[in-house]
């Protein structure tokens, strides 16, 4: 039964070695910017319509301020996330901290942060990568079973499998780096509570 154990504690150490491997040979190919914008589509499956759900829109990253995401079609609307906030044109929420930090470790290529919240495999290429994310968070594994990320030296894909059988891909784009946000951006920024 002892050496059972230690057995088990053996390969959880080997596991979070690697994954700590694996989030660093990325890490080192990403482009590091304080803030990272871009275009995005994404296409839902939900289990109840026989065709997907298509919409695009642009994104903002920005390290210290958070995420802005703004669907242009179908239907304009804005998110913005904050490590602990989100806030749409209904109102400001607060989020579970693994859902802010998350997200914005994804587009800030901060994977450090990943490893926390979730347990980590992968395959590291010559110029792509691909990682695999499975919650920890008993509150996220409600909502999330499973996310999909590539890319090469930025995010290009991100596929979230829900754990209600729905599912959505989002592919991005026209990504830049700018030296500072528009007076636009910093108004949508200015939604969040400090």
């Amino acid at each position: 039964m002892i050496y059972l154990k230690a057995l088990v504690l053996f390969l959880l150490t080997v596991n979070v070695c690697m994954a700590d491997e694996l989030l660093d040979q990325i890490h080192a190919r990403l482009t590091k910017a304080t803030i990272t914008r871009g275009a995005f589509e994404q296409t839902k499956q939900l289990k109840v319509l026989r065709k997907p759900l298509i919409s695009n829109g642009t994104f903002i990253y920005h390290k210290s301020r958070g995420i802005a995401w703004k669907t242009l079609s179908p239907v304009p609307s804005l998110l913005l996330i904050s490590d602990t906030r989100l806030w749409t044109e209904q109102g400001e929420q607060p989020v579970p901290a693994a859902f802010g930090k998350v997200f914005q470790a994804m587009l800030g290529a901060d994977l450090s942060q990943l490893a926390t919240a979730f347990d980590i495999n992968g395959t590291v290429r010559k110029i792509a990568w691909q990682v695999s994310l499975v919650p920890k968070d008993e509150m996220m594994k409600k909502v999330i079973s499973r996310m999909q990320l590539s890319g090469d030296h930025e995010l290009r894909e991100l596929e979230i499998f829900e754990s209600n059988g729905n599912s959505s891909i989002l592919h991005f784009q026209n990504i830049i780096h700018p030296e500072r946000l528009t007076a636009g951006e910093e108004a949508d920024f200015a939604h969040l509570s400090p």
